[in-house]
């Protein structure tokens, strides 16, 4: 960020500095397993603009505008939305919904501009903004009718009404994008809906090995756990493993001798544990079937069409 900006940000609002994510943290697609459908999507509608700016300028199309991924807690939307930077070699701002709401009058709106005058002094810039819900929850649901300028002033910034937004992408993640207010997926905000599933068997088996190989372990069948824990979240295969490394260090403390983590202590602590996604899909449900008219949601209902009633069929006998 330059120095005449950060002083800028300094004196008008005195809490809020946007960096963007370092370049050792940045990932790509490849550091994603699975997903192949959602990285298919978003390539050609997201990351292909950047890419081929003149093939798409010819289209009357630019790079940029805002997305919106919903799915269960855990799963990794803001992961995702890193590999989707990665991709377009873009800077990265991970910013918390904290950083923007702020109590004092007027400084929500000061957070919001020196946002976007960050990233526009920064482009290629992909902000990822984590329970966007929480800033365009619909108007009904609202507690803080003061919320309301604040609401306009980020509709505002991005729609790009005084300044230019070509190669700024927004991304919105929430776990409830049905209390997302309608103005916040008009044309040209987040009228791009993108689905982001609990991790399949594929994703599952990296996560294992993504959180056991700097671990003490022993005999490990990383496929085996994942075809064990089908619909869990990332955070769900972390729980695992924490429970499990707690289980070996008490042991190792008690005998005094050293121990590991192993299959059997794995897929042990899995029997127990239940895939918290789950209550998640059961809230759905009802709005796949009473609030789809629009089709918003073909995604999800299709997901859970064939991945869990399906599967839930063919425990039982039904197909």
């Amino acid at each position: 960020m330059a120095e005449s900006l950060k002083n800028k940000v300094d004196e008008e609002v005195g809490v809020c500095l946007f960096e963007h994510l370092s370049e050792k943290y940045k990932i790509t697609f490849e550091a994603i397993g699975g997903l192949e459908n959602l990285k298919k999507q978003a390539s050609m509608k997201i990351i292909q603009p950047f890419k081929n700016p003149e093939l798409f300028k010819k289209f009357k199309k630019s790079a940029g505008g805002g997305i919106l991924l919903y799915g269960p807690p855990g799963c990794g939307k803001s992961y995702f939305a890193r590999a989707i930077a990665g991709e377009c070699n873009a800077s990265f701002y991970n910013i918390g919904i904290e950083q923007i709401l702020d109590m004092y009058v007027g400084n929500s709106e000061k957070n919001i501009k020196a946002l976007f005058d960050t990233a526009r002094e920064n482009r290629p810039t992909v902000i990822f903004i984590d329970e966007i819900d929480a800033l365009g929850r619909k108007r009904e649901l609202l507690r803080h009718t003061n919320m309301t300028s604040t609401i306009n002033a980020f509709l505002s910034q991005m729609d790009g009404v005084e300044s230019d937004n070509e190669n700024i992408l927004i991304i919105g993640a929430t776990n409830a994008p049905w209390d997302v207010d309608s103005a916040f997926r008009r044309t040209g905000r987040f009228d791009r809906v993108f689905f982001v599933p609990p991790p399949d068997a594929k994703a599952r088996e990296q996560i294992f090995h993504l959180y056991l190989h700097e671990l003490p372990i022993q005999n490990i069948d990383f496929k085996a756990l994942a075809l064990q824990t089908p619909h869990f979240s990332g955070a769900d295969i972390k729980g695992v493993v924490d429970r499990v490394s707690e289980s070996v260090i008490e042991e190792i403390i008690e005998s005094g001798e050293d121990g590991f983590i192993d299959q059997s202590a794995l897929m042990e602590d899995i029997k127990s544990a239940k895939a918290t996604t789950m209550e998640w899909f059961s809230m759905a449900k009802n709005v796949v079937e009473y609030a789809n008219e629009n089709g918003i949601y073909d995604e999800l209902a299709e997901y859970m069409r064939d991945e869990i009633e399906g599967k839930k069929s063919k425990k039982m006998g039904f197909l």
